[in-house]
């Protein structure tokens, strides 16, 4: 049988005992900027974490690295000769995140999106997006959200009211639920009220999130004024591409998002039934904060701006 010994384990290196890497990073921005305040900032995290985190590493050190008092702080003689090496290093780490950033500017860019938006939206403008920016993109669509921190992702386009605390979210454009259908589903039907449209054989998909701000007919029914009228929802998707693909072939009306039926809209292929549509989210781009490759994120979402 085979036994383990403790003694044969992998060697540490003694000289590479260092103490936490967010301690040590909290002290170098303070100590360049002189103030907690402006290493929060930068960090994105609070000046009280910035304190704990110095404190942190002053207990590990055993020595007291800023004059706090008076205002503003100040480093005492251990933090002085610490931190140009601790400078030196993070610049030195930063420096090979360009370098590397650099050696991958040929890499597609990987892009996670929903199947809907790559399908309606993405697709169709690729062209424009590599002869505008050059750039080029790889395109993962998947409904499931993306682990931006345990993938080799870069982005993904993500559907929200507010951003989220953490990464980096670059907004692209607004959205709303607009009530659509083929034009020959009302060639010979007269529509001239929102009552007019509940009457309609209605298709409806499954919302992902947040049920009670879900884009039903029963709440446009509520928003128009027909909190009375029964819709007619004669068929359900659990996916809102398939939802869309039926209303264009002309087997009912839908509640669809503006910005994904630009483009059929536009062709001909679907027609406005209302005035009267339901708020949406806001597109965004997002990406991990600090990612090296921050400028070509920035740079399709300019790009999705403008496209929109």
């Amino acid at each position: 049988m085979n036994q383990i010994h403790p003694d044969r384990g992998p060697k540490v290196d003694p000289m590479r005992r260092l103490p936490p890497l967010h301690a040590l990073r909290a002290f170098e921005a303070a100590a360049r900027h002189r103030h907690f305040g402006h290493a929060a900032a930068e960090l994105h995290l609070t000046p009280t974490a910035i304190s704990h985190q110095v404190r942190q590493l002053e207990e590990v050190l055993g020595v007291t690295l800023f004059h706090r008092y008076p205002r503003p702080i100040r480093l005492t003689e251990e933090g002085a000769a610490l931190y140009p090496a601790f400078r030196e290093s993070f610049d030195r780490m930063a420096q090979a995140i360009a370098d590397l950033a650099l050696h991958n500017e040929d890499r597609p860019l990987t892009v996670s999106v929903t199947v809907a938006f790559a399908s309606l939206w993405l697709m169709r403008r690729l062209p424009d997006l590599t002869r505008q920016t050059g750039l080029n993109l790889k395109i993962e669509a998947d409904n499931r959200p993306v682990d931006l921190s345990a993938s080799d992702v870069d982005c993904a386009v993500r559907y929200a009211h507010q951003p989220g605390a953490e990464d980096r979210w670059v907004p692209l454009f607004e959205d709303r639920q607009v009530p659509l259908c083929a034009p020959d589903l009302v060639q010979n039907i007269s529509v001239e009220s929102d009552a007019d449209v509940l009457r309609l054989p209605l298709i409806q998909y499954r919302w992902t999130s947040e049920a009670d701000a879900a884009p039903t007919w029963q709440r446009w029914a509520q928003a128009a004024g027909l909190a009375g009228e029964t819709p007619n929802v004669s068929q359900h998707y659990s996916e809102e591409i398939n939802a869309i693909d039926a209303a264009l072939a002309g087997q009912g009306a839908i509640l669809a998002s503006s910005a994904l039926t630009t483009s059929a809209v536009a062709a001909g292929h679907l027609v406005c039934l209302s005035q009267n549509t339901l708020p949406g989210r806001v597109f965004w781009a997002v990406t991990r904060s600090g990612h090296p490759r921050l400028n070509d994120v920035e740079r399709f979402a300019s790009w999705a701006r403008s496209a929109e």
